[in-house]
């Protein structure tokens, strides 16, 4: 009987990984690691992500959610932001901001949350997009926004990436909050930050 050879493996082709939840902290990062570059990655690591305690080996997969830079992947990623860890909240606006491109399509869900937190630690989101997303988004946040830290946290990134289209957003949240000293002294600076380069290039 003649012997069946197997098929030559495809060059360059990604091990299938281990069950990622399965062995110790060291398996388990290597495991990531090969399913960051499985055709099932995704989902091998969207699965493993919430099962996962291990710091070293949930920075992977966050790092692989992220090197992958789609707005899948970045779906399995905003859910983080909600969570309860401060170490899990810090390391999802990190994968986030890494992928800029595929973030975008979900920030105006994020922007339009119940969770104030949610839309506070989203305005650190846009630093990354050009200057006039960014203050376009940011602006429509001042436009409803009620509470008063989300405001100023869009007020804080505003005075530094801001266009002279916010100027308007700006007056009307500091008249929402004309009994806030903290935020009319923040509008005052952004306010003052995104006039003197216009002035510049106007001279």
């Amino acid at each position: 009987m003649p012997l069946v050879r197997k098929p030559p493996s495809q060059p360059g082709a990604a091990p299938a990984p281990t069950a990622l939840g399965e062995g110790t902290a060291e398996q388990r990062w290597s495991a990531v690691r090969a399913a960051a570059q499985h055709p099932e990655g995704l989902k091998l690591l969207a699965d493993g992500l919430p099962r996962e305690s291990d710091p070293r080996v949930r920075e992977a997969i966050f790092t692989g959610l992220a090197r992958m830079a789609t707005p899948e992947s970045a779906a399995v990623v905003v859910p983080y932001i909600r969570s309860d860890d401060a170490a899990l909240r810090t390391a999802a606006i990190d994968a986030l901001n890494a992928m800029p491109e595929a973030c975008r399509p979900h920030l105006p869900a994020l922007f339009a949350d119940q969770d104030a937190d949610v839309r506070l630690l989203s305005c650190e989101l846009v630093r990354q997009l050009a200057d006039e997303e960014a203050t376009r988004l940011l602006c429509d946040l001042l436009e409803h926004e009620t509470e008063k830290n989300v405001c100023a946290a869009a007020v804080e990134v505003l005075a530094e990436i801001g266009r002279p289209e916010a100027l308007p957003s700006l007056a009307r949240c500091a008249s929402r909050f004309a009994g806030d000293p903290f935020i009319s002294f923040s509008v005052k600076v952004a306010t003052e930050r995104i006039i003197a380069p216009a002035r510049d290039r106007r001279e």
